[in-house]
């Protein structure tokens, strides 16, 4: 087994659906249907295998199913490269609002799942990506890294739960230096950590995007954080030790610029009452290769284009790396997209030997995939046994 596929998916109390189980072979699942269908549903409790919020990012309460539900669940079969695994995932809100996770039927942190299955999504809502607040733009990047590296998830957390508790000090008052020291140590230390990732994930876009013979346009990506900015020319063409990304620089000499960073920052970050500089603060850039203009004044399909380009490169360097692609969730996959770039999308997911999971309105929209995906058909009432 070379490939990562979703083969049986099973929700409960799932937001529209009470109760479906679906069947798969692996191939790619074309779902469509009307408004209401619960079409996105699917997708989303799909991201659930996951680490984190869902392409949603919504809170658990919202999952469940209302008025009835306390809770709800997702369980799968994953099929991944030399292995079989039984996932589920649950909510049970009379407990409060922690997900659980259990894998091959022990508790494991959600972490572990970054590694087991490693999804990625483009969704209507991320159309505006590129004309955003650079946070969305944050998040893309970080799904994409967290592909390719499951212990990013880890360093985001440890970073974010560091910088809460420094925003803390200083929203209590409290000066102690050996307090503000210790959080800045450990947020530099998470924070070099996920700069690194994030420069080696362009690199790696930037290696697969290189020669692909693909029908998408090519972005030319940076990154605006300083840390990033170091990290990336390491990484560059011509550069010691490119174009491999192992022996990867080390993070000490970052962290230690982050460290003192927020250090001699802290009068600056008191008087704001919260961090100013790190890597929460990055933004990602793109310039439409060919015609050589930001991507961000580029027309939308353009910048639909470019999104789909970077999934797909993205997945492609992982079926490279990683010896199988990361499953794909394309929600409402051809707005923006005429019918020959739809075709050629479809085309690109099945050589890559990629398990997407896309939905539409119409099934005339996925004809272009014939026999070479799974079609499935979710009606109104979204109710199956």
């Amino acid at each position: 087994m070379t490939r990562r596929a979703v083969l049986s998916l099973s929700l409960t109390l799932y937001r529209s659906h009470p109760k479906l189980r679906l069947e798969t072979d692996g191939r790619p699942v074309a779902i469509h249907g009307p408004n209401g269908a619960g079409k996105t549903n699917v997708l989303e409790a799909i991201s659930m295998l996951s680490p984190g919020r869902g392409l949603r990012r919504a809170a658990a309460e919202e999952i469940a199913r209302r008025p009835e539900a306390l809770g709800w669940k997702v369980a799968a079969r994953l099929e991944t490269p030399g292995d079989l695994h039984e996932v589920e995932t649950s909510v049970d809100l009379s407990k409060g609002a922690a997900r659980s996770v259990r894998i091959d039927g022990k508790t494991a942190p959600q972490t572990r799942l970054g590694a087991l299955a490693p999804v990625v999504w483009l969704t209507p809502a991320m159309d505006r990506l590129w004309i955003e607040g650079a946070g969305e733009r944050r998040r893309f990047l970080d799904r994409l890294a967290l592909a390719f590296e499951p212990d990013h998830a880890e360093a985001a957390l440890a970073y974010e739960k560091a910088m809460r508790e420094r925003n803390r000090l200083f929203k209590d008052d409290i000066r102690d230096p050996a307090w503000f020291a210790a959080l800045e140590g450990r947020m530099a230390e998470a924070g070099a950590a996920m700069a690194l990732t994030r420069a080696r994930t362009l690199a790696r876009i930037a290696r697969a995007q290189d020669g692909a013979a693909t029908a998408f346009p090519a972005a030319e990506l940076s990154l605006d954080g300083p840390l990033e900015q170091g990290f990336a020319a390491a990484f560059a063409p011509g550069a010691p030790g490119a174009p491999d990304l192992d022996p990867a620089p080390d993070p000490a000499e970052a962290a230690e610029t982050l460290r003192r960073a927020l250090r001699d920052g802290r009068p600056r970050d008191a008087a704001a009452g919260r961090a100013l500089t790190g890597p929460h603060r990055t933004d990602l850039l793109a310039i439409y290769a060919e015609k050589g203009v930001e991507a961000r004044i580029a027309s939308t399909g353009e910048q639909k284009a470019l999104l789909v380009s970077l999934v797909l490169s993205a997945a492609r360097a992982m079926a490279a790396e990683a010896a199988a692609p990361p499953v794909i969730l394309l929600d409402e996959v051809a707005a923006h997209l005429d019918e020959n770039r739809r075709a050629a999308l479809f085309d690109e997911v099945c050589a890559l030997g990629a398990q997407a999971w896309m939905t539409g309105a119409e099934a005339r929209l996925f004809e272009a995939l014939g026999p070479r995906a799974d079609a499935l058909a979710l009606g109104a009432a979204a109710d199956r046994g």
